[in-house]
């Protein structure tokens, strides 16, 4: 099967079972140096340098399942397959503290799993308290620099030997929870139960050309795109009503990339961000909502952002046809890449009839948006809350607006 690649080595189609390819073979090996394929009797070596048999490059159903428990780690959703995403996962899953010296590189981050590790250290000794995210970044650095004053270490924000050797002799701190997470819950805390003066950031998933999938509804043709910035413009009317301040992560005319609307976010200091999407799936049997929130089995997980997907997930099936697909942990580049709590809200399937017929009609949009709104002041309220699912409603909450 012919192959061809992409600058920088990357995947230009997705490898699936039965396929051929030197990103095969690296995959394999990979997993045999993280300890997850036993039986591999190849070369571990760096990736770079890697020479692979024929037999190395095929892929197997075995290798298949493998990735999916290692897809599965990572918050990827696990289908088996190689993708640039898995591929870019494996490589930083090579990096362990000590491979590799880290330094700062504003323009070029360096990522890995060395990268967690020594925000774990940071962390745990008091100097970190930003998100585990596996990114060399301006927090990083800065963490860094204070950990080698403090410890008369040379003051220069590179991990090499002398800062590794340093770490590895100090005890930890911090034990039985996350720095970050006790930082995100305080914060909620603090900002008092009600909406008024909360920042939300609104993220409708496309814009400019990217119209997305078109289907036809009860009113005639309709397209992805007006389906979200409809939903979009109905959720900010009641959070303005809310006394909210509402920013969208783009302009209608626009389509920038994650990295584009996350640095919109950050420099609005959001207190939250709500993205919007809908899904697709070639059998029209899938089905049914879901939310995301940033997190994965081997890295730290947003706290708030798992409390407020969940919050957001039970009110909409409650208040919907929708068919509820639960809300999951995720290391998506807009949830990973923000500062502040992010909820990916995935509406529901535009192949699936009964969903696309939730999702055009305008009556259905306007209770996702009070779901949204409820889910919102749910958070805020904490122990407070103790109105059951799907039954509080907007004017209720304008109400408690004006009284607390």
């Amino acid at each position: 099967m012919a192959m061809s690649f992409r600058k920088g080595d990357e995947v230009d189609r997705i490898l699936q079972v039965g396929d051929r390819s030197a990103r095969v073979a690296e995959a394999r090996a990979t997993l045999a140096r993280l300890g997850m394929l036993s039986n591999y009797t190849g070369d571990v070596s760096d990736w770079k340098r890697q020479k692979f048999s024929e037999e190395d490059k095929h892929f197997d159903s075995e290798l298949s399942d493998i990735i999916k428990a290692f897809q599965q780690s990572r918050g990827i959703i696990p289908s088996g397959n190689i993708d640039d995403l898995t591929l870019r996962e494996l490589r930083q899953a090579s990096y362990k503290l000590g491979n590799r010296v880290l330094s700062y590189q504003p323009n070029n981050e360096l990522v890995g799993d060395d990268v967690s590790q020594l925000q774990k250290q940071l962390q745990e000794l008091g100097f970190y308290m930003a998100r585990i995210d596996g990114h060399f970044g301006s927090f990083t650095h800065a963490a860094l620099l204070e950990y080698q004053l403090n410890y008369g270490l040379q003051q220069d924000g590179v991990c090499g030997p002398a800062t590794i050797r340093a770490l590895s002799l100090l005890g930890r701190r911090i034990t039985g929870g996350s720095a970050h997470n006790i930082q995100e819950r305080e914060r909620v805390r603090n900002a008092g139960p009600k909406l008024a003066g909360k920042r939300v950031v609104i993220d409708p998933g496309l814009g400019g050309s990217n119209k997305g999938q078109l289907v036809k509804g009860r009113y005639g043709q309709i397209s992805e795109e007006e389906i979200l910035w409809d939903l979009a413009e109905r959720l900010a009317g009641r959070m303005i009503a809310a006394g909210m301040e509402i920013i969208y992560s783009r302009t209608r005319g626009d389509d920038p990339s994650n990295k584009e609307r996350a640095e919109i976010a950050n420099a609005f200091d959001a207190d939250l961000v709500i993205s919007l999407s809908c899904d697709q799936y070639p059998n029209e049997k899938a089905n049914g909502t879901a939310t995301f929130y940033f997190g994965s089995e081997l890295g730290s997980t947003s706290l708030i952002g798992e409390n407020l997907s969940g919050y957001i997930q039970r009110e909409i099936v409650a208040r919907t046809k929708l068919g509820n697909n639960n809300n999951h942990a995720r290391t998506w580049e807009l949830l990973r890449m923000t500062r502040m709590p992010v909820v990916q809200v995935v509406l529901g399937y535009l192949t699936n009839p009964d969903d696309v017929a939730v999702l055009t009609n305008p009556s259905s949009r306007d209770d996702i948006a009070e779901s949204i709104v409820v889910a919102v002041k749910r958070l805020y309220l904490l122990d407070d809350d103790d109105a059951p699912t799907g039954t509080y409603n907007f004017a209720e909450l304008l109400r408690a607006e004006q009284s607390q």
